[in-house]
């Protein structure tokens, strides 16, 4: 199985989506955008949005090393400044500076694609995360399959939280998906913290 996937960084890879992307948190936010739909709409824009997120994060996940050599970006400096975003995210999540949710009235193309798939849930801290977990791969097919089963995993909770948005709005209530909110918030910002750890000691290691 280890030859397969490789289930840490599946696991890692997976944490770190999930809590960038706070499904939970992302509650308020859909149904204030999905007001005025009726249900069959809202199960649309739900697939849709989630279609579109996923679609974001593997093109940069797959193209992400191309864009990097192209670039002349270190992996390091990849998970540095990876680090740092998702520890910005980390404090937006942690101070509520992500609860204002937009003015349906102001939406003027299809919620779904903008901003629900992106940047909502298909945001530069995502982004970045997946490009990231290709990399520290090493481009080792179980990695490549590790992470691309963690960001199909990802999106299917994603979809599952959108489509039932409503039963867990009511179970949730605004302080349970506060505190949700605030928990990733934590648990990112660890996650933030051992990346640009990392990140030094590689830059350490290339210079030794």
């Amino acid at each position: 199985m280890d030859n397969v996937l490789d289930p840490v960084l599946f696991a890692t890879t997976l944490a770190t989506l999930l809590v960038i992307q706070d499904p939970a948190g992302a509650i308020p936010i859909f149904l204030s955008l999905t007001s005025r739909q009726t249900p069959q709409e809202r199960r649309a824009s739900a697939r849709q949005a989630t279609a579109v997120s996923f679609g974001v994060i593997t093109v940069f996940a797959v193209f992400g090393r191309y864009i990097l050599q192209f670039l002349g970006i270190s992996v390091p400096a990849l998970q540095l400044s990876g680090g740092l975003l998702l520890l910005m995210v980390a404090i937006e999540l942690l101070t509520g500076k992500t609860d204002e949710s937009p003015d349906p009235d102001a939406v003027r193309v299809n919620v779904a694609l903008v901003p629900l798939g992106t940047p909502l849930l298909a945001g530069p801290g995502a982004i970045v995360a997946a490009m990231v977990a290709v990399e520290s791969s090493g481009g080792a097919f179980s990695g490549w399959i590790a992470v691309g089963a963690a960001v199909l995993v990802a999106h299917l909770v994603i979809w599952l939280t959108l489509r039932f948005s409503m039963v867990l709005n009511r179970l949730l209530r605004d302080s349970g998906i506060t505190l949700l909110t605030r928990i990733a918030g934590l648990l990112l910002a660890a996650i933030a913290v051992q990346m640009v750890a990392d990140a030094v000691f590689a830059f350490i290691a290339q210079e030794l």
